[in-house]
């Protein structure tokens, strides 16, 4: 059997080829499908299905373009209402890849339509693909099927009968190969690892220790994170067919197209990282660096219908910005900055900065604090004094703070706390500095913690 993972670290992304005798299947394929195409033709398989394990919410699949470009044919659980052609699949159904089986197993919870996949190879069930049902450490979160009328607490209780009466009747030895690792938030505490097995879940994972019926649904429906504003945008997309990437370009513009489009409304997104963005900046831009979870925080923080331009250190980087965009239905770039920061300084444009400062120099200064850190983040503990407001819930909670005093801003290592400081500054707050390296360095400088 041909077995490989495809994983998307800014995603925390797992995709998969499963092949035999020279016929393959991709399962959860990203947007960007080339890397399927290139690794079926290296190990000489035809790629004959392309299947998800549901719609997904967090990412646009490639999963149009990919069946487009190698004739496979799209199979997706049968309460979907996919919009495309497809086969639609059931408990039960099974594909053939030479001399291995893909066993439809129905899965609901996550969504509806959510089908894990057994892998039996020569009628021995070694592996099972579980989508967004069953994580390494956790489960899927039962709260984004808001829109098909079902409520979190009936779909909490759809994912509970899914595992204890599907999934944990599996073999202990059985592979578990989820599609969604650490950092995704289509769960709430998964692990670093991207499989295991059975037994070792049944083992570890909190969602699957003895508890009843009821008790899973209230842990699985208590203190739920946001769900981030793309989600259901990103599963529209999916269920209709998202178009080629290829379609999605974005082209050089001067110093001078870009101060047109600044003025018409456009957002600068700088994708540079936080030391080269505080150096020397547009004024105005929203920084959201490339290094961190930079398509998840796109998705969150910016509206999909403003112009954007992006500017970052050379056209290589600006295309990676733009697919990354495209990755979580995005496609809103109008260009990128040619020449970047410098070509905009060298024509005469004025650039704003935002000072950087260490936690030493933190601890020794009277300058208020705002932590832009997850709640359960600051709880474990924080600056003394410092305000919670998370990056997430920052555009509802401005009026919190105030514009004419002094604010320092910090998260745990310096990325979230940059990208909500360009946006304070967009908003007006004029007086800004961005804690490098975060309380990971207040903890490092061993400063006192308030918890």
């Amino acid at each position: 059997m041909d077995f490989h993972q495809f994983y998307l670290g800014c995603l925390a992304h797992a995709s998969y080829l499963v092949g035999s005798d020279g016929e393959a299947a991709i399962v959860d394929p990203q947007r960007d499908v080339e890397q399927y195409i290139a690794e079926a033709e290296k190990r000489g398989l035809r790629i004959r299905y392309v299947i998800e394990t549901h719609l997904h919410a967090d990412f646009v699949s490639g999963h149009r373009e990919l069946a487009e470009r190698t004739g496979a044919e799209i199979v997706l659980g049968a309460n979907a209402e996919a919009q495309f052609p497809h086969m639609p699949v059931r408990q039960g159904d099974v594909l053939r890849l030479g001399s291995v089986e893909l066993r439809a197993i129905e899965t609901p919870g996550h969504t509806p339509e959510s089908i894990s996949w057994l892998v039996v190879e020569n009628g021995r069930a070694v592996k099972v693909l579980t989508g967004d049902t069953l994580f390494i450490g956790d489960v899927g979160r039962p709260d984004l099927a808001g829109a098909k009328g079902y409520t979190p607490r009936t779909m909490a209780g759809m994912l509970y009968d899914s595992l204890h009466n599907k999934l944990m009747k599996l073999g202990d030895d059985i592979e578990v190969w989820p599609a969604h690792g650490a950092g995704s938030a289509c769960g709430r505490n998964i692990s670093t690892e991207t499989w295991s097995t059975i037994g070792v879940q049944r083992r570890t994972n909190y969602a699957l220790g003895p508890m009843s019926r009821d008790d899973f649904i209230t842990i699985m429906t208590t203190d739920l994170p946001d769900v981030p504003p793309y989600f259901m945008r990103d599963a529209e997309i999916n269920r209709i067919g998202a178009r080629a990437l290829s379609e999605i370009t974005a082209k050089p513009l001067t110093t001078r197209d870009v101060k047109s489009a600044l003025h018409r409304g456009a957002i600068a997104l700088d994708v540079r990282d936080s030391d080269a963005f505080g150096a020397g900046h547009i004024g105005g831009a929203i920084n959201i660096g490339l290094a961190g979870q930079y398509a998840s925080w796109c998705g969150t923080l910016l509206n999909a219908t403003d112009d954007v331009v992006v500017v970052a250190d050379g056209a290589e980087a600006s295309r990676e910005a733009v697919i990354r965009l495209a990755r979580v239905g995005m496609e809103n770039v109008i260009g990128y900055l040619d020449g970047g920061v410098l070509a905009w300084s060298n024509a005469g444009y004025a650039t704003a900065q935002l000072p950087q400062i260490t936690a030493r120099a933190l601890s020794e200064s009277r300058l208020p604090v705002i932590d832009v850190r997850r709640k359960a983040e600051y709880a474990t503990g924080h600056v003394p004094g410092a305000r919670n407001i998370p990056l997430n819930e920052l555009a509802q909670r401005e009026d919190e703070i105030r514009t004419d005093e002094p604010l320092a801003v910090i998260c745990a290592g310096g990325y979230r706390s940059s990208i909500a400081a360009s946006i304070l500054a967009r908003s007006g707050v004029a007086d800004l500095t961005n804690v490098a390296g975060g309380t990971s360095a207040w903890i490092a400088e061993k400063l006192p913690l308030e918890v």
